[in-house]
């Protein structure tokens, strides 16, 4: 069995060096900053016992899309190989360039964003490459590496995991989504006063919105598409499989649903996580919950 390798890589800011030690914790050999042309020699010694991870700066010198995809094609001749690449909003890379009062490296005499915008340009290239791709923007440290558990950790059962999301579509599309199940069609709890103020982890609230004629059938025919699509995508080598379910405030019908189909999915023995959008932004972010 050939030794799975991980190459990380995306803009200055984006979280390179907190996803390098993620993925140490989950018990890869981890290297950051490694120059493009010295990653083959890693292969000549005795053989790995371990999966790799490698942390690609933009700003080596030998980098560059096409010395990437050169790369990428030599290590698939001796190991399976994904590319990571970790994307965040320009704005988002902005405010934590200002934070931190660092200069970009691709701009270190003008403003950060002269910067970002080269970086960018120079990058899209390299995120075409990518299979598994995380946008950071609205993720803390801690949920990246929760992200990534979820992406790349270790499972005993099918080799991918499966992230479900709900989300208000008031707010917009969650990033990175695979697919996406619109369940407004449900009846809303938000017009029972007594309901409103609650959210959709509350069994009074799941009883309400179960009790819509068109709900048992709805999660059935869903399941029932899920069983032929999900081993499909892992077939095709997909590693990590992101679903969002968007009701209007994201607080009462898509949170339901999420939790009911991750506990279904888990009982199929998928490797299920869940997390809530609207309802992480009412507080402290929520720790990501594996159910299987």
């Amino acid at each position: 069995m050939s030794v799975r390798v991980v190459l990380v890589t995306g803009p200055a800011g984006a979280g390179r060096s907190t996803a390098i030690a993620a993925l140490e914790d989950l018990g890869f050999e981890a290297i950051d900053n490694m120059p493009l042309s010295l990653v083959p020699r890693l292969f000549d010694g005795p053989v790995m016992e371990r999966p790799l991870a490698l942390g690609l700066d933009p700003r080596n010198r030998d980098f560059s899309p096409g010395n990437m995809a050169a790369l990428v094609a030599t290590l698939r001749q001796v190991a399976t190989v994904d590319v990571l690449f970790l994307e965040c909003r320009p704005d988002v890379l902005m405010r934590r360039f200002s934070e931190t009062r660092r200069r970009h490296p691709m701009s270190p005499d003008a403003d950060p964003s002269v910067g970002i915008g080269r970086e960018t340009e120079m990058l899209d290239p390299v995120r075409d490459l990518a299979k598994l791709k995380v946008d950071t923007s609205e993720l803390s440290p801690h949920e990246l590496r929760a992200r990534l558990a979820e992406m790349l950790g270790p499972s005993e059962t099918h080799d991918m995991a499966i992230s479900l999301q709900s989300f208000s579509y008031k707010r917009g599309l969650p990033s990175g989504l695979d697919l996406a199940f619109d369940v407004r069609f449900l009846r809303n709890p938000h017009w029972v006063p007594e309901l409103r103020p609650l959210d959709g982890l509350d069994p009074a609230v799941a009883g309400h919105v179960a009790g819509d004629p068109r709900y048992d059938d709805f999660i059935e025919r869903w399941c029932d598409l899920a069983r032929i699509l999900l081993p499909g995508y892992r077939d095709e080598g997909k590693s990590h499989l992101s679903i969002g379910f968007g009701c209007t405030g994201g607080q009462h019908r898509s949170v339901t649903v999420v939790e009911v189909i991750a506990r279904a999915l888990a009982d199929d023995g998928w490797r299920v996580s869940t997390r809530h959008r609207e309802i992480e932004r009412r507080g402290p972010a929520a720790d990501a919950r594996d159910l299987g």
